[in-house]
């Protein structure tokens, strides 16, 4: 990098390392990885596409979940591909601005997914609570408006992270131990005070994960009391057993986020640096893998639209013979 008269030239690419301490195994560690990444793909494609085909999922629940899964599709699609090209091919520079607009897209469908799982515990609270008011509610338009402003938010927040990146000199190494461009871990490479790019990243984690957090916390006291207040155990497991998808998705989601953040920020000295990248990129990888398979074997209308999607295949493949 060329430093003259107190100007900097911006590295022209960056190093991504993989997983420190572990680059003779990368080729063990993408088996799982790739098998993974296209289980999601298979998963949340046919779920799109089942919701789509599927008259009987046409509601808001399954809405949601068609938003949820493109977005798990977009997500993983973002870092894997190359990951897998550093653990095959040990293709390892990035350009600068392609380090930029990933890292763009990473916090960007992170964002996103978190508000998709705040709209998913809103619609089960009305329709558990407001069952008779559910379709008046949740609308075709007010699922689309509300889709709209999550993407919108997920977005235009993360809009002033490549600039707050730009502005800042790197002097110094431009290796990053990671396997994609993470926000903290591209930062941590400068030299000068990163202490913006720290307190928008706390801001941005308050407005998106803590906002979405409390109202998921809310929407499920609401649902308990609810259930709890329904007068058989029969009717009480039912409505429940709607929420346990749901559930389900939220811990798969936000555990290896919550851990990922917080030892971004707290832990780098006390956890090894390979399982928090493992971590990391588990956090990316594990709800579109899992959410799929998760609905699929929860809710009953799911699998029963699979049973009659492949029937209707079979159907149709006797009729031409």
């Amino acid at each position: 990098m060329l430093v003259f008269n107190n100007s900097y030239v911006a590295p022209k690419s960056f190093i991504l390392n993989g997983i420190p301490g572990l680059e003779r195994v990368h080729i063990w560690i993408s088996l799982p990885f790739c098998t993974m990444y296209i289980i999601a793909l298979v998963g949340n494609l046919g779920l799109v596409y089942l919701i789509h085909h599927e008259e009987a999922l046409h509601r808001p629940m399954y809405f949601f979940l068609a938003m949820l899964s493109l977005t798990d599709l977009f997500t993983c699609t973002t870092t894997l591909p190359n990951a897998l090209c550093i653990f095959w091919f040990n293709l390892k520079e990035i350009n600068f601005n392609a380090c930029l607009v990933q890292m763009f897209f990473v916090h960007g469908f992170t964002g996103v997914e978190s508000g998709v799982l705040m709209l998913m515990a809103l619609d089960r609270y009305v329709a558990i609570c407001h069952p008779l008011r559910y379709a008046t509610i949740l609308t075709n338009p007010i699922i689309a408006k509300a889709g709209l402003v999550t993407f919108l938010r997920g977005v235009l927040l993360m809009i002033p992270f490549p600039f707050l990146v730009k502005r800042l000199p790197f002097c110094q190494s431009n290796i990053i131990s990671h396997t994609y461009c993470d926000h903290m871990s591209v930062v941590k490479l400068s030299c000068a005070s990163i202490k913006v790019n720290v307190i928008y990243g706390l801001m941005v984690a308050l407005l998106i994960g803590v906002f979405d957090i409390c109202c998921i916390s809310v929407s499920y006291t609401m649902i308990l009391r609810a259930v709890v207040s329904l007068s058989s155990a029969e009717a009480q497991q039912k409505a429940f057993s709607t929420c346990t998808a749901h559930l389900a998705a939220i811990i798969i989601t936000y555990v290896p986020a919550f851990f990922t953040f917080f030892t971004h920020r707290f832990g780098g000295h006390t956890i090894p640096p390979s399982l928090h990248i493992i971590v990391a990129n588990l956090y990316l990888l594990l709800p579109p893998t899992l959410n799929p398979i998760v609905y699929g074997v929860k809710t009953k209308q799911i699998r029963d639209s699979v049973i009659k999607l492949f029937q209707c295949e079979k159907c149709a493949r006797i009729q031409d013979n």
